[in-house]
């Protein structure tokens, strides 16, 4: 279980990270470039090697390059949903997409259900809908079309799903212990050379310059999010069989956590049913959690 609750941690430290980066003006992309850049070296220092040509021939390696190219994209159409949309719309669409990785887990890995499980999913979903609810005042208008208000979170709810599934499908096929590491460098170093691109027609184009301070915050952030998806990808394997139960106590603890913390750190204002979300939350990781201890 250490490797779950790591998971959770590092991930709520991601949510908690892109706060402060708001409001220290920090440049989103250059703090995600740099995030990834040190996601690779932190990996390579584990495997005490860089990613070279024994990748290329591994049977993960496209997926490798397809999680990467996600991983990279999601996080920049993330940022225009919290900029344009509201954050609160956001943070609802990315994680009530625990539903998918459930439901292809049980049709795919024949994981079985009971009235516990079900009734703990459905008791996370709510808990997200009400745990990231907020006033519609606080959420910036915009003059986007209404379509698209529609378009941009549903990309956010399949795609973000669809990524935790792929994740869990490559873990059970395709990796052990002798190569989580070298798959996860792979995939992190097709997100920074992708970012790399961008980041370098952004500032040849003149829209940017180079912040030390975003670059350094990068690093901050690189190392808890190597280990959010490291310590996820050793709970799957470790526990076979429990990934629909996994996947979802690991999204709605994170929400748990965030929440929490918000109002601690940054002083965020909880509204009662933002509280009642937290409560949901909290029995809905214990019932879930139960069947886990099993």
């Amino acid at each position: 279980m250490i490797y779950l609750v790591g998971s959770i941690v590092c991930s709520t430290y991601l949510t908690l990270f892109f706060k402060l980066a708001q409001r220290f003006g920090w440049s989103t992309m250059q703090v995600i470039v740099s995030n990834y850049i040190t996601c690779v070296i932190t990996g390579s220092i584990i495997r005490q090697q860089l990613p070279l040509k024994s990748s290329l021939y591994a049977d993960w390696f496209g997926w490798a390059l397809a999680m990467g190219t996600s991983f990279i994209l999601l996080f920049n159409v993330i940022g225009f949903s919290a900029q344009r949309i509201g954050i609160a719309v956001t943070v609802t669409a990315y994680k009530l997409s625990l539903v998918i990785p459930f439901l292809f887990s049980v049709y795919l890995y024949n994981e079985g259900v009971d009235i516990a499980r079900i009734a703990g999913v459905l008791l996370a979903l709510a808990a997200v809908v009400f745990t990231s609810y907020r006033n519609s005042g606080i959420e910036n208008k915009t003059a986007l079309p209404k379509l698209l208000l529609i378009i941009v979170p549903a990309v956010i709810f399949i795609w973000s799903g669809l990524l935790d599934t792929a994740i869990k499908f490559v873990e059970s096929r395709f990796l052990n212990t002798s190569n989580n590491d070298e798959y996860l460098v792979t995939a992190f170093a097709t997100a920074a050379c992708i970012g790399i691109a961008i980041l370098s027609f952004i500032i040849i184009s003149g829209r940017e310059k180079l912040s030390m301070r975003s670059l350094a915050a990068g690093v901050a952030l690189g190392i808890p999010n190597y280990f959010s998806i490291g310590f996820l990808i050793k709970v799957l394997k470790i526990n076979p069989g429990k990934s629909a139960v996994i996947l979802t106590v690991n999204n709605i603890a994170v929400v748990l956590l965030s929440a929490f913390a918000a109002g601690v750190i940054f002083k965020e204002r909880l509204s009662l049913l933002n509280w009642l979300g937290i409560a949901l939350a909290a029995i809905s990781i214990l019932l879930i959690s139960g069947i886990l201890m099993r």
